[in-house]
């Protein structure tokens, strides 16, 4: 079920959105070798619990972080560690949520650890813009697919895979609503998008495989083939005058 939000609520989307989005800006400035992903998830915890919002992650279905900190060739669900030490030239990518007065922000983005190998770079830069891709197509009475078309034909142009996997999702009072959103498909197919509609839309691209596996831990996702992994996700509301994204400050 696809719920539409009403003016209210998109005020309240946006509020939640901001902090998350301000919280990853932060998260660029922390990020950096010699830090733990535990240091950055209590920062991020911390900021989030000052601005009066509770950590949407923290404790979801189990998840013990405030942040996924995925590392390298993780995918997605990487779990904080005190023993996870960040190095110059990985990749780290933060996904972070924030519940405020009642609604949900959540977004994420891949950062570099120092100076990052050229394809490293290329990666990240690469994913990112196929983000704005797909939220070009994030317009009333265009579909779903559109969005994941337009995400899957720029990643996979650029020698990227799509992640198969994991996907995009409905946001609003609940982390996860309807409808799902794969970073791949066809255009011109699935839901109508109409005014209202709130859209967590999170590409995610490796340089190898799109084959992932999940570790012991049972959250944390691997490239099957160890090479690295990137995201790039924003909360977007639908809206008569086109696409909003609420996690971009």
């Amino acid at each position: 079920m696809i719920i539409i939000k009403n003016e209210r609520e998109i005020e309240l989307m946006k509020a939640a959105g901001r902090l998350v989005g301000e919280t990853l800006n932060l998260m660029e400035k922390t990020v950096r070798p010699g830090i733990s992903t535990l240091a950055l998830d209590k920062i991020c915890e911390e900021f989030i619990m000052k601005h009066g919002a509770i950590p949407s992650f923290k404790n979801y279905n189990g998840f013990p972080g405030s942040i996924c900190a995925s590392v390298n060739e993780v995918v997605v669900h990487g779990i904080p560690s005190k023993d996870i030490i960040l190095k110059e030239g990985d990749i780290i990518t933060v996904d972070c949520g924030a519940l405020l007065n009642g609604y949900h922000g959540d977004a994420a983005r891949t950062f570099k650890v120092g100076k990052v190998s050229e394809e490293a770079e290329r990666l990240i830069r690469i994913t990112e813009e196929s983000f704005f891709k797909g939220v070009e197509q994030a317009r009333v009475d265009q579909r779903l697919g559109d969005i994941s078309s337009a995400i899957q034909e720029h990643l996979e142009s650029n020698g990227l895979s799509v992640v198969r996997d994991f996907t995009g999702h409905g946001i609003g009072r609940d982390l996860h609503e309807g409808p799902s959103i794969p970073n791949y498909g066809v255009a011109h197919k699935g839901p109508k998008l109409r005014a209202g509609m709130a859209l967590a839309i999170e590409p995610m691209a490796n340089l190898g495989t799109y084959h992932v596996k999940v570790l012991e831990d049972n959250w944390t996702a691997v490239t099957r083939d160890g090479k690295l992994s990137a995201q790039y996700e924003n909360t977007v509301i639908i809206t008569e005058d086109g696409p909003v994204i609420t996690t971009l400050v």
